[in-house]
């Protein structure tokens, strides 16, 4: 017969386990830089700050644990029946119960003033250098520059990634839902002040690198600030479930240095003063075919489709309101429609994207009416539903 194995006795059951508690910690920390299951500093001061919190608190959280199962493992071990062991039989005693209400409270306390004084560094929003107005749409942002001579920038941050990665048809890109046609660009070393807020349902602007997470709730503002350190890019999402599209909602921010952030934002009012002085132009049906795909693209192939078929939205190839009255369609671009996923793009694109677009639903999917709306078209349109 085979010779039973002999089982470990308690002593080392004990004290392999009471090891294990010990080594266990260090394996985490190595483990979760490669697995990225651990906070991270991230790129900014604030960042930096509730990360040496966090840890400060997981190792006192450590410590705690060992212990009290280490006390916990010698009472077992050395404090059993079959030692000859008698249970206590005292109720209670005072001394214990005042020390183990006392001790914890010192370790709150203790815990308290790092804690309060990084939630009162979070929520310093004075004395910024930039002031940015964040706007969040199903399923967009939008970022407003103020500046104090009233030379404000705005545009509208889109979902990047092609619809054929979205739809499988095509492998899908390292930054999967996580790239943006216009990301929101800072300065390094620039307080940033961010005004939240939404204008349908409840949203999140969150971007973990830059230690930000802030709800933007419709009819409030509420307020956040960051500062980042390095030049780079970082990658954030709306945090909120906001819809159906909330998985294509996502955030990226461009640091700059302050030489290539000035002339970023040059350009932008460049570009904002150039928009309307296109308001007169009349362009032809190619160019605005060609800009106009971009567009659909970019802000209605995924809820209208690729092709016009529909999804989210109605079917636009051949349908009544892209083959109807130019006037309707404006109006179901500009105001949106109610009680439908039709949101209103009045103030999502400008009116020279929105006439490119519109002529581009009114002549592509075989519709082929041959209109061709112009950006004073729009700029009128929207002058007459003001009056």
């Amino acid at each position: 017969m085979r010779s039973q194995p002999k089982h470990p006795s308690s002593l080392t059951l004990a004290f392999s386990s009471l090891l294990l508690i010990m080594v266990s910690p260090c394996l985490w920390a190595e483990e979760a830089q490669r697995w990225q299951v651990n906070m991270t500093p991230g790129a900014t001061q604030v960042g930096a700050q509730i990360y040496n919190l966090h840890m400060a608190i997981v190792w006192l959280c450590i410590v705690i644990g060992v212990a009290v199962f280490a006390v916990m493992m010698i009472s077992l071990i050395y404090h059993r029946k079959s030692r000859g062991h008698q249970p206590a039989s005292f109720h209670e005693n005072v001394t214990l119960e005042l020390t183990w209400t006392i001790i914890p409270f010192i370790i709150l306390i203790v815990i308290a003033f790092p804690a309060t004084k990084t939630l009162l560094n979070i929520y310093d929003t004075d004395e910024a250098d930039v002031d940015i107005i964040v706007t969040a749409y199903q399923w967009k942002w939008k970022y407003e520059y103020l500046d104090p001579d009233g030379n404000n920038v705005a545009f509208f941050s889109n979902l990047l990634t092609d619809q054929a990665e979205i739809d499988n048809e095509a492998p899908k890109g390292e930054y999967y839902l996580l790239t943006v046609d216009e990301p929101l660009v800072v300065p390094v070393n620039k307080k940033v002040r961010l005004l939240v807020t939404a204008n349908d349902v409840i949203h999140s602007w969150w971007v973990p690198s830059l230690a930000v997470k802030k709800d933007a709730i419709p009819g409030f503002i509420n307020e956040a600030w960051t500062k980042v350190d390095t030049p780079g890019i970082y990658r954030g999402q709306c945090a909120e479930l906001c819809g159906r599209g909330h998985g294509f909602m996502p955030i990226v921010v461009q640091a700059l240095e302050e030489n290539d952030y000035q002339a970023w934002l040059q350009d932008k009012q460049v570009e904002a003063a150039k928009i309307k002085e296109l308001i007169d132009k009349q362009f032809t049906l190619e160019e605005q075919m060609t800009a106009g795909k971009v567009i659909y693209d970019r802000s209605c192939a995924a809820c209208h489709g690729t092709k016009g078929q529909g999804g989210i939205g109605a079917a636009l190839a051949g349908s009544a309101l892209a083959t109807g009255e130019v006037k309707a369609h404006i109006d179901s671009v500009v105001n949106g429609v109610p009680g439908t996923a039709m949101q209103a793009f009045g103030e999502q694109l400008n009116d020279v994207d929105m006439a490119a677009v519109i002529t581009f639903e009114r002549n592509a999917f075989g519709n082929n009416m041959g209109n061709i709306v112009q950006p004073i078209d729009i700029y009128q349109f929207k002058g007459a539903s003001k009056n």
